[in-house]
């Protein structure tokens, strides 16, 4: 029985090349299921996939049958970035498209959070908030949590008009510039949300870097520390916590997702063999799962 069952622990993402041979043996078949090992050991993910596309509604339907082995699995999903990054491109079917594709997680009630992840330009201004507070309106029947990146946006009033709208907050780690949003514990409804993307500085906002080169990072045991403190925090306020480490290149987003796991559950957690034995210090947090087990999943 976990101890903080109200606390869900999770990686961004399961679907990755080079999480082969690495977090799973090299030797796996192309069918090895990522998503049924990561419900294995953690109780959620975040839906990366939905940024870049809708979903189909029957890819949603395999995604409920490959975590039914756990029942206390719920999914959270990032909403597609037509909404949020490429507005320009925005088109009547969208919506449309959108909902019909995540239609099955909420029916089954495991569609945690819809996260409305916006970039470091959006910033607050006048239309920026107007815009902000349509596209609130717009998903409203969804259970929402905004992630504002810019330091322009920590402010009270903020905080009190995502409150009134019950909608959630997303306390973030990243690279810290000038005017990057700083790390918080804030809660401004029943959810709360906390995503680690890592602080690799040297390619958060270099153009030519793609997704993998600015989500390289493996957090230290002492950085995680300060998380620590802060989710619990978090989850002293809200009804649910959902904490996701964004850090996916080789696997990391998983190494720190396990240590975290073993600091709120104060034990020694189950996992994966290889994972340990492409990060060795995993052996202070996580038990090695028995390979016979892991064969399963093949």
């Amino acid at each position: 029985m976990r101890a903080h069952r109200d606390i869900l622990v999770g990686p961004a993402g399961w679907s990755y090349a080079d999480w082969r041979g690495r977090v799973y043996p090299e030797g796996a078949g192309t069918r090895f299921d990522t998503l049924a090992l990561v419900a294995k050991y953690f109780d959620t993910a975040e839906i990366n996939s939905s940024f870049y596309y809708p979903p189909k509604p029957e890819t949603a339907r395999r995604w409920l049958a490959r975590i039914a082995h756990n029942p206390h699995f719920i999914f959270t999903a990032k909403l597609h970035k037509v909404f949020t990054h490429k507005r320009e491109r925005l088109t009547n079917d969208d919506e449309r498209l959108f909902r019909e594709g995540v239609e099955p997680l909420m029916e089954a009630g495991k569609l945690g959070a819809l996260l409305i992840q916006f970039p470091w330009s959006f910033k607050n201004d006048l239309d920026e908030r107007i815009y902000l507070d349509q596209l609130i309106t717009r998903f409203k029947d969804y259970p929402l949590v905004v992630e504002l990146r810019h330091e322009s946006w920590n402010n009270p009033r903020l905080l009190q008009t995502l409150e009134d709208r019950n909608v959630g907050l997303c306390d973030i780690d990243q690279p810290q510039f000038a005017n990057s949003i700083k790390p918080s514990a804030e809660v401004t409804s029943s959810i709360g949300y906390v995503r680690l993307h890592g602080r690799n500085y040297q390619n958060w906002f270099r153009e030519e870097a793609n997704v993998l080169e600015r989500y390289d990072y493996l957090y230290s045991r002492d950085e995680l520390d300060p998380w620590i403190d802060r989710i619990k925090e978090v989850s002293d306020k809200a009804k649910q916590t959902f904490v996701i480490t964004n850090n996916h290149a080789r696997g990391q987003s998983l190494v720190n997702a396990f240590e975290l796991l073993a600091q709120l559950e104060e034990r020694k957690v189950a996992g994966p063999a290889k994972l340990i034995e492409t990060y060795p210090r995993l052996s202070e947090s996580v038990e090695a799962d028995d390979e016979d087990e892991q064969g399963r999943l093949f």
